[in-house]
C-alpha cells in the first residue's frame, strides 16, 4: 500500500470528539488493547494529527512524532497499527512467526505472506477469520516487521493444505510510511540482534521438510516457485527488485547480498521499554518568546516556498495546516495557544499590522483570510528560506508527487485566427493567415506592418497613421454608414483593436491531453437552489470545457462531501450536469480551483438561496 508515494490532500489536528471516536474505533477493532496501551500510543495531552491522502487513506500520528495508526478506507472500519506502534505495544495484534530470515527478505520487500513461509506451532494453527489484522514477526524477536489482513480463515487454510496467500501485507518495515517518520523514532542498539538469518539453501530444505509434514504436494510447489533464476511466482521478485532501485530496499548485486542489505539496518533497532519514544514531553521545551520567533520563521518559510499569489485569498486555517505547520522543524510541536498571541486570528492580524501580509475577515465563515503578501517587506526580503535536503530514498516520492501534480495541471491559452478583415495585413508581412496566433504574436504582426510601411506619425511617435489597408482591417464593417473613418490611432489601442478583429479560439491542456476549440472559453456554472422545502441542491455544468470527466467528478464529490451525487445530460445542449445534494457551492468552487487548477475567473457562481 505504501510502495508508491501519494500526495496528502490535507493535514489537520483532531478535535476532542474525533479523538474519542478514534479511541473507540481502536478499542472495538483490537480486543487486546488496554487503556494504558492506548495512552502509550495516543498520549492524552498530546495533539493528534491526521493526514488525508488522495487514495482515501488516513494516517494518524502524534504531532511532531511518528505515525501510530492508518485507516485504509478513511471510514474507521479498516484501521491498522503501524510498525512503530507495534514496537511500543508488541502484543497489540496476534502475529505469524516466519520460518527464517530468508522469508523476511520478501516481506520487507512488500510481498504478501504465503502459508509455506509460516511456522506452525506444535499445538496447531491458531484460529483466525478472514480479514483479521495480524502482525508478522521473525524468530527470536518480539518486534513485528509487518502488518496485514488475513485472506482466509484458519479452517479454509487447513482445507487448502496450508497453501496459498496467508496475509495481505498493508504496511512493512522500510516502506514509505515507515520512512516518512524515520527521524522521529530513535531506537536503541540491539533490535533484531537475536535474529539468525539462515542460509537460503538451509531455509529451502527447512521449508520443504516442514511443508511435507502438512501435505505432500506443498514441497513440490515450493520448489517450483523458487527456481534457480530467482523468479518467485507468488512473491513477484521483479517488483521487489524495482522497489530496491527506488530506495525501499538497498541495491544489491546478488541474492545473498539482498539478504544482507535488507537485514543490515535491522541490527540497530530495539524495542523500547516504555512509550517514551512517542511522548511529547520528551521534546524540547520552548518558551513563549521562542514559539513566537518560530511562528514568524515558519510563516516566512511558507511565504517563500509554498504560498503563491495565485492561491490567494487563502483561509487562515488552510494557511496554518497546509503551509505553516509543514515548515516547522522536525520533532517540534508548534501550538499557537502556547504563543503570546493565543489565537491564530490575532497572530495573523499582528502580521498584517506589521505590513508583511494583508488579511480580511470573511463575514460569512467568521474566519480570517490571507488576501495578499507584501514581498517587498523588509522581513520577507531579509529572510533566506531553508533548502530541505532530499535523500535518495525520497526521490521516488518527489517524482511521483510531481507526476500527480502534472497530471492535474491545467493550462488555458487564448489564441486567435486571422479573419477576412486582417488577412491582408498578415499576407503583407509574409505571415501565414491559416495559422493560430496568441494576442502578443498578433500584435507583433500589426506593428511589423506599421514599421514596414513607416506609418508612425513623425511629430508624435505614439500615434500611428492609418493607410487604406490598415484602416479597412481595423474598422471596415464596424463603423456605421455615414460616419467618417479615423485617420490615425494611438499605439496603445492598436494591438487590442487588431486582435478584436480576429476569430477567438482557445487551447485547454491537462497533462498529456490537449484540445483546441473555436470561440471564447465558456465558464463553469455553479448554481445552488432550494428543492422540496428547505433542502438545497448544487448544480455544476460546463466542466467538459476544462477536460474534467463528469462521472469521475461526481464520484469524487460524493466522497469529499459525504452526500448523494448524480449526473444527467443537459436538456437541449451538449454536455452533462452534476447534481450535489446540499449547499456546497463555495466548497465546490474552492475544490475546482485547488484540485483541478481551474482559474477563478472561469467559475461563475449563483446562489439562489441567499436573499
Amino acid at each position: 500500500m505504501f510502495k508508491k508515494a501519494v500526495e496528502a490532500k490535507s493535514h489537520q489536528r483532531l478535535s476532542g470528539a474525533d479523538r474519542k471516536k478514534l479511541r473507540r474505533s481502536i478499542k472495538d477493532k483490537f480486543q487486546r488493547v488496554s487503556d494504558s496501551d492506548l495512552d502509550a500510543l495516543l498520549p492524552p495531552k498530546a495533539e493528534i494529527a491526521v493526514a488525508k491522502f488522495q487514495n482515501r487513506v488516513h494516517v494518524y500520528a502524534v504531532e511532531g512524532g511518528f505515525p501510530v495508526f492508518f485507516d485504509v478506507d478513511g471510514r474507521g472500519s479498516d484501521i491498522f497499527p503501524t510498525v512503530y506502534a507495534l514496537w511500543i505495544v508488541p502484543e497489540l495484534l496476534p502475529a505469524f512467526v516466519l520460518k527464517g530470515g530468508e522469508v523476511s527478505r520478501f516481506v520487507i520487500g512488500g510481498a504478501d505472506l504465503m502459508f509455506p513461509g509460516i511456522t506452525v506451532p506444535p499445538e496447531g494453527l491458531p484460529s483466525f477469520r478472514a480479514g483479521e489484522p495480524w502482525a508478522v514477526k521473525v524468530p527470536g524477536n518480539p518486534a513485528p516487521i509487518a502488518v496485514g489482513s488475513t485472506t482466509m480463515s484458519s479452517d479454509e487454510a487447513l482445507k487448502a493444505g496450508l497453501r496459498g496467500k496467508a496475509l495481505r501485507i498493508t504496511h512493512y518495515y522500510r516502506d514509505l510510511l515507515w520512512e516518512s517518520a524515520e527521524g522521529c523514532y530513535v531506537p536503541n542498539a540491539g533490535f533484531f540482534e537475536d535474529v539468525v538469518f539462515e542460509d537460503p539453501s538451509s531455509l529451502q530444505a527447512s521449508c520443504d521438510s516442514d511443508s511435507t509434514d502438512v501435505t505432500g504436494e506443498t514441497s513440490t510447489d515450493q520448489q517450483n516457485n523458487q527456481k534457480s533464476d530467482g523468479v518467485v511466482e507468488s512473491l513477484d521478485v521483479n517488483e521487489l527488485q524495482r522497489d530496491s532501485v527506488s530506495g525501499l530496499v538497498p541495491p544489491n548485486d546478488g541474492e545473498n547480498d539482498a539478504v544482507d542489505g535488507v537485514t543490515e539496518g535491522l541490527s540497530d533497532l530495539k524495542l523500547p521499554d516504555t512509550a517514551s519514544g512517542n511522548d511529547p514531553n520528551d521534546q524540547q521545551t520552548l518558551s513563549t518568546a521562542d514559539i513566537d520567533s518560530l511562528l514568524d520563521k515558519c510563516l516566512l518559510q511558507a511565504l517563500h516556498t509554498t504560498v503563491k499569489d495565485k492561491d490567494l485569498p487563502l483561509p487562515g486555517s488552510t494557511l496554518w495546516s497546509n503551509h505553516v505547520l509543514p515548515c516547522r522543524p522536525s520533532g517540534i510541536t508548534l501550538d499557537i495557544k502556547k504563543s503570546s498571541y493565543k489565537k491564530l486570528s490575532k497572530w495573523l492580524q499582528a502580521k498584517s499590522t506589521s505590513g508583511l501580509i494583508s488579511v480580511k475577515e470573511d463575514k460569512h465563515k467568521k474566519e480570517v483570510m490571507l488576501s495578499s503578501v507584501n514581498r517587498n517587506h523588509a522581513d520577507y526580503s531579509s529572510f533566506k528560506p531553508e533548502k530541505r535536503r532530499v535523500e535518495k530514498s525520497e526521490q521516488p516520492s518527489v517524482q511521483s508527487t510531481n507526476e500527480v501534480r502534472t497530471s492535474k495541471t491545467l493550462e488555458v491559452t487564448e489564441i486567435y485566427k486571422p479573419s477576412v478583415h486582417v488577412n491582408a495585413i498578415f499576407s503583407a508581412v509574409g505571415a501565414d493567415p491559416g495559422k493560430l496566433f496568441s494576442a502578443s504574436e498578433a500584435t507583433d504582426i500589426v506593428f511589423t506592418y506599421v514599421e514596414k510601411e513607416n506609418l508612425v506619425k513623425p511629430t508624435n511617435k505614439s500615434i500611428v497613421i492609418l493607410d487604406a489597408l490598415l484602416c479597412d482591417s481595423l474598422y471596415k464593417g464596424a463603423i456605421k454608414k455615414g460616419t467618417t473613418y479615423p485617420t490615425e490611432i494611438h499605439k496603445k489601442d492598436l494591438g487590442s483593436t487588431f486582435v478584436s478583429r480576429m476569430q477567438p479560439h482557445h487551447v485547454v491542456t491537462r497533462g498529456n491531453e490537449s484540445v483546441v476549440r473555436k470561440g471564447a472559453l465558456k465558464t463553469i456554472q455553479l448554481l445552488t437552489e432550494r428543492r422540496q422545502g428547505n433542502k438545497k441542491v448544487t448544480k455544476l455544468s460546463g466542466m467538459e470545457s476544462f477536460l474534467i470527466d463528469a462521472e469521475a467528478l461526481a464520484s469524487e464529490l460524493q466522497k469529499k462531501f459525504a452526500c448523494s451525487t448524480s449526473v444527467a445530460e443537459l436538456p437541449g445542449k451538449k454536455g452533462h450536469e452534476v447534481l450535489v445534494q446540499g449547499g456546497v457551492i463555495d466548497d465546490l468552487a474552492r475544490h475546482l480551483i485547488e484540485q483541478y487548477g481551474v482559474p477563478k475567473r472561469y467559475i461563475e457562481v449563483l446562489d439562489k438561496t441567499k436573499k
